[in-house]
């Protein structure tokens, strides 16, 4: 029995293995050559195994490009909550994750994927939901460890979370299309950094 229970937890690793690599190829390709111009054929080559272990793991394309894009989220995420939940008062810490958001829109592989494809590949609704899913807790979390520590006036913190997180969407798109990608990033954390600052609360803190 313990034989078997061995082979079989073997064979998890493996898959999980062979998962992993396809989507670490996809993720290179994705953001190398865009959604229309890779192919599984190559995907499955940066790999190193079959089209058929591709097909083992995936549908076709669309699911690995989902896969892509929750990789390199979940990536930003986990960067990002290190950042806004680590040492140092509220305001601090929500400074950083800001210029830290910034930081990862300069990246290629969120550039790519996640601002240029993600919509027109998944489609805006399950796009939004998927923002949503990986970002937009960690603008609400932020803003309410803010007003809980009397940094910034208590407005209604849902209302308040959207329209940050919308101010933060449309930066990413903004520095994902411009001509020159660090100025641009300059110029949204300039002001995002302003609106949060004219939200401070009044008064000793």
């Amino acid at each position: 029995m313990t034989t078997a229970r061995s082979e079989q937890s073997r064979r998890v690793d493996y898959s999980e293995s062979t998962r992993n690599a396809l989507v670490d190829s996809a993720v290179t390709l994705f953001t190398d050559n865009g959604y229309a111009a890779t192919s599984l054929d190559a995907v499955a080559r940066g790999a190193r195994v079959t089209k058929g272990a591709l097909y083992h793991h995936f549908t076709g394309k669309q699911a690995l490009f989902e896969a892509a894009f929750d990789a390199v989220e979940s990536a930003v995420s986990a960067r990002l909550v290190q950042v806004v939940t680590g040492p140092g008062g509220a305001w601090e810490r929500a400074m950083e994750g800001v210029r830290g958001y910034v930081n990862v829109c300069l990246e290629p592989s969120y550039q790519r994927i996640v601002i240029h494809e993600g919509p027109v590949v998944m489609g805006w609704d399950r796009w939004r939901e998927a923002e949503d899913h990986f970002s937009f807790g960690l603008v609400r979390a932020t803003l309410e460890a803010l007003i809980e520590a009397g940094e910034i006036e208590a407005l209604p913190v849902e209302t308040t979370a959207r329209v940050l997180f919308g101010a933060l969407s449309t930066g990413a798109t903004i520095i994902a299309g411009a001509p020159d990608p660090e100025r641009a990033g300059a110029e949204v954390l300039l002001t995002i950094e302003r609106v949060l600052e004219g939200m401070r609360a009044v008064g000793p803190r």
